[in-house]
C-alpha cells in the first residue's frame, strides 16, 4: 500500500512514521511530504531511506491513504486536493475536527461509523483522546451529566521548538522561546488562544470533540489546560458525574475490560498513572479511581497517556487499520 506521510519531518510526523513501522502497517511505498524548504531531505522508514517531496507530487504518486500532520492551514489547503484525487486524508489537525460532515474518529468508539466514502477523516485533540477512552464504557454504563478536567500536558505536544525550550533553560542556555514564559521549574495556565468567553482553544476542543465523539450533546463539559515540564506525555485529573449510582469495583472491572485502557490503581503500593511510565506506549492508563465525596453519583479519576503516540500518531494510524481491515484503502 502507498501510504503518504504529510509533515514527515515534524515531532508527530517522525512518530507516525514509526508507528507505522512497528505494527507492520502493510506500507509497499511510503511518500513522506513536507514544505518545500524540506523537500529533498531524507527520512528513513524501515532502515530505507525516502526522500521528501512536496504535496503536488504527492498527489501524482497516487497513494492509498495520506497521514496528515502539517498544521490547521496546510490541511484546509491540501486535504480536499488528495481527497478530490481519491486518497483517504487522516488529518491531525482541529482544521476538521468540527466540521459536521466529517466524522472525529477514536477507533475503538466510533470507528464503526465510517463509510468507504469517508475520505477527509479527522483525528481528535490529544488531551480529548485519552480522555474519552476512559468516558465511554463509563457513560454506557451509567450515562455522565456533568465532566470537570484539569490537563498537566507535556511540551512536546507543543513541537520541538518547545522541548528545546525546556532542555536549554536547564542547561541554562539562551535560545528561541515557543511559550512567553519560562517552562521549566514553571506551570503555564495557558495552552492556546483565549476565546471571547476566557476559556482557551485547548479547552474548548475538549468541551466540543467529547460531545462529537461521544455523539452525546447532553453530556456538560468544562476545561483547564495546563502545560507543564515534562516530556511523556498529557495527565488529567478528571471528576465526572453520573446520572446512576456506580460501585468502584465495577468501574474498574469495566475500564479494565476496556480495549487499550489499562488500569494501574493500588495506593497502598503508590501505584498509579505518570508520564514517565506511558512514554513510548500506546495505551490509555487511569488510577486513582476514588468517590468524591462532596456529592452523589460522582467519580474522581486519573488518566495519563502519551500524547504523540495514542494522542495523535497511534491513532491515526489506527484509524488506517481500520480502513484496511474494510478494504476501503
Amino acid at each position: 500500500m502507498k501510504v503518504a506521510v504529510v509533515g514527515a519531518t515534524g515531532l508527530v510526523g517522525s512518530k507516525m512514521l514509526q508507528v507505522l513501522a512497528e505494527r507492520n502497517f502493510p506500507v509497499t511505498e511510503l511518500i513522506p511530504v513536507a514544505s518545500e524548504k524540506s523537500v529533498g531531505k531524507e527520512v528513513t522508514f524501515k532502515g530505507k531511506p525516502y526522500k521528501v517531496v512536496n504535496a503536488d507530487t504527492a498527489i501524482a504518486m497516487q497513494p492509498n491513504v495520506a497521514l496528515f500532520s502539517a498544521g490547521g492551514s496546510t490541511s484546509l489547503e491540501w486535504a480536499p486536493k488528495f481527497a478530490a484525487a481519491g486518497i483517504t486524508v487522516i488529518d491531525n489537525s482541529s482544521a476538521w475536527r468540527m466540521d459536521p460532515s466529517k466524522k472525529l474518529v477514536v477507533p475503538e468508539i466510533n470507528g464503526k461509523a465510517l463509510t468507504p466514502e469517508d475520505k477527509i477523516i479527522a483525528n481528535p485533540n490529544c488531551s480529548t483522546i485519552q480522555m474519552v477512552l476512559v468516558l465511554s464504557p463509563l457513560h454506557e454504563k451509567y450515562k455522565i451529566n456533568r465532566v470537570v478536567v484539569s490537563t498537566y500536558q507535556s511540551v512536546t505536544g507543543t513541537g520541538v521548538k518547545a522541548v528545546n525550550q525546556l532542555m536549554n533553560e536547564r542547561k541554562g542556555v539562551s535560545g528561541e522561546m515557543a511559550y512567553t514564559y519560562p517552562i521549566d521549574l514553571n506551570v503555564i495556565p495557558q495552552i492556546d488562544v483565549f476565546l471571547d468567553n476566557g476559556y482557551t482553544k485547548e479547552e474548548m476542543k475538549m468541551v466540543n470533540e467529547t460531545k462529537k465523539i461521544m455523539g452525546d450533546d447532553h453530556i456538560a463539559v468544562t476545561a483547564t489546560t495546563v502545560r507543564i515540564p515534562v516530556m511523556g506525555g498529557h495527565s488529567e485529573s478528571v471528576n465526572i458525574e453520573f446520572e446512576k449510582e456506580y460501585e468502584l469495583d465495577e468501574v474498574r472491572k469495566a475500564l479494565a475490560a476496556t480495549p487499550g485502557v489499562i488500569v494501574v490503581d493500588d495506593p497502598s503500593r503508590q501505584q498509579y498513572p505518570m508520564p514517565k511510565d506511558a512514554h513510548e506506549k500506546d495505551e490509555v492508563f487511569v488510577g486513582r479511581i476514588r468517590r468524591d465525596e462532596t456529592q452523589p453519583k460522582t467519580l474522581n479519576l486519573w488518566i495519563v497517556a502519551d500524547n504523540l503516540r495514542k494522542g495523535a500518531a497511534t491513532n491515526a494510524v489506527q484509524i488506517a487499520e481500520y480502513l484496511h481491515q474494510q478494504k476501503w484503502i
